[in-house]
């Protein structure tokens, strides 16, 4: 009689990987609109070389992140590639995700819809995950990847491996900061981390957001338009940094 074998836990495919984030999504994560492994622009490849490092106690360095560019930059397709890397390679068993909708949104942020598409785009990830309406579940390492309404109550409770916002200068309502502060890093995870990506929006539109820059932009910088320091990651760049910010299409939105 031959022993069954155990299913291995669904990350132990991607550990060889964990020191290489970018080795990562550009081998593993599919691309849904090209249908070719994800590419990653040097200033992604650049914030990844400092997202996932980690100090003496095995914590991250930088639990508080922050990608700031453009519009057209990418940046829910980035947070989309970082999420589902936090997960598979660094979350453990039973990482939660959590990508928050914001005050414009109702409960499905575009975050979470680019977390599906990828999954659904990447062979190595179709078999061993279930798509619910909202939520992603990798079922033999129990983590799952859940999308959450702007509404601070349902946040109540979690245990965040990753919270992402996405766009913060549209959190203007104060139900919208209650839900930041419940997404704080528990102290329970080591890699625990709270990412936000967005444009700069206007002055005095989102406090949140001008609270985060300026604690930002009050750390050393480490590479253009990088600052690090006090537990705090920030790229935040108003140069165009995508292929498609050509000099026509710049010139076409300042017309607009």
């Amino acid at each position: 009689m031959t022993r069954r074998r155990k299913p291995r836990p669904a990350q132990s495919a991607f550990n060889p990987d964990r020191a290489n984030p970018a080795k990562f999504i550009t081998e593993v994560l599919i691309d849904p609109e090209t249908g070719k492994p994800s590419q990653l622009l040097p200033a992604e490849k650049a914030f990844l070389d400092h997202a996932f490092k980690t100090g003496a106690d095995g914590r991250l360095l930088y639990p508080e992140q922050v990608f700031a560019a453009p519009k057209k930059s990418g940046k829910t397709g980035f947070a989309a590639l970082y999420t589902l890397t936090m997960c598979l390679l660094f979350g453990g068993q039973f990482a939660e995700a959590y990508c928050c909708a914001n005050d414009y949104e109702q409960s499905v942020g575009r975050v979470h819809q680019a977390v599906r598409r990828i999954v659904k785009s990447s062979p190595e990830l179709r078999g061993i995950t279930r798509i619910l309406s909202d939520k992603i579940e990798f079922p033999l390492s129990g983590t799952t990847i859940a999308a959450l309404a702007s509404d601070y109550a349902s946040a109540a409770g979690s245990n965040p491996t990753l919270s992402v916002f996405d766009e913060l200068w549209a959190y203007t309502s104060e139900r919208a900061r209650r839900l930041w502060d419940e997404m704080v890093c528990p102290p329970t995870r080591k890699f625990a981390a709270r990412l936000t990506v967005t444009y700069a929006g206007f002055e005095g539109e989102s406090m949140l957001l001008e609270e985060l820059y300026k604690r930002g932009i009050s750390q050393p910088q480490i590479g253009p338009d990088l600052y690090a320091g006090d537990g705090h990651l920030m790229y935040w760049s108003q140069t165009p940094i995508a292929p498609s910010h050509s000099q026509e299409r710049l010139e076409q939105m300042r017309r607009s």
